[in-house]
């Protein structure tokens, strides 16, 4: 399965929350890629700066063609997280069209909900160049919690076409640290609630390939 993470605006947490999701898929048992397909090689920057290895790979391929060649080599990967560029133009397309699964993280503002907006137009023009269908789900990303703002961009959010994840991640320092460091919040910590988020995350997209695959 390939998941694209992706949205025109910059800043909406794009590659910590790719970076996260691969962790959690990794250590759930699954064989996975992060592919770093944004100019700015934000992923490949997080890879740099661990002292050791992360629980998967990642490659930088930040190219118009992405969605020609990777399809052959996610065929040695349960899972392919795609970090997209943060413009919606040939690489924003070929990540759409590379993946069987796009996630939208929106902040929950009304510019970054227009910006959204416009993600899920361009979503609906790479249908017509797909046989079969790309899925989409929006994720509510630094949302703060027990907040009206929050509450309110849930409900916006439901005028997309494409779903809204159930679980939301939530406005966390530690999510900053982590990245600065070359980390992840399940390395540093496993069982805060940062994790839990994730994991719950990584548990939605895992069962809807399961359905999928039904």
């Amino acid at each position: 399965m390939i998941i694209g993470v992706l949205n025109q605006k910059g800043g909406v947490g794009k590659t910590t929350l790719a970076i996260n999701l691969a962790d959690v898929l990794a250590k759930a048992g699954s064989k996975v890629l992060l592919v770093d397909a944004d100019p700015q090689g934000s992923s490949l920057a997080w890879s740099a700066a661990r002292q050791d290895k992360p629980a998967f790979p990642v490659m930088g391929k930040a190219q118009a063609n992405l969605h020609r060649e990777l399809p052959d080599m996610a065929v040695d990967y349960d899972f392919v997280v795609i970090d997209g560029a943060p413009r919606l133009d040939e690489l924003g397309s070929a990540t759409i069209l590379a993946s069987d699964l796009v996630l939208i993280p929106v902040q929950p503002s009304a510019v970054d909900i227009w910006a959204a907006a416009d993600t899920v137009k361009l979503l609906r023009r790479a249908q017509t160049f797909r046989h079969d269908t790309i899925d989409a789900a929006v994720v509510l990303n630094r949302r703060i919690a027990n907040t009206a703002i929050g509450k309110d961009a849930a409900e916006v959010l439901k005028q997309f076409d494409y779903p809204t994840c159930a679980t939301a991640i939530s406005q966390r320092v530690i999510y900053a640290e982590t990245l600065a460091e070359g980390k992840t919040v399940l390395e540093v910590e496993p069982n805060g609630s940062a994790a839990r988020e994730v994991r719950a995350l990584g548990k939605e997209i895992t069962t809807r390939r399961v359905k999928e695959a039904a």
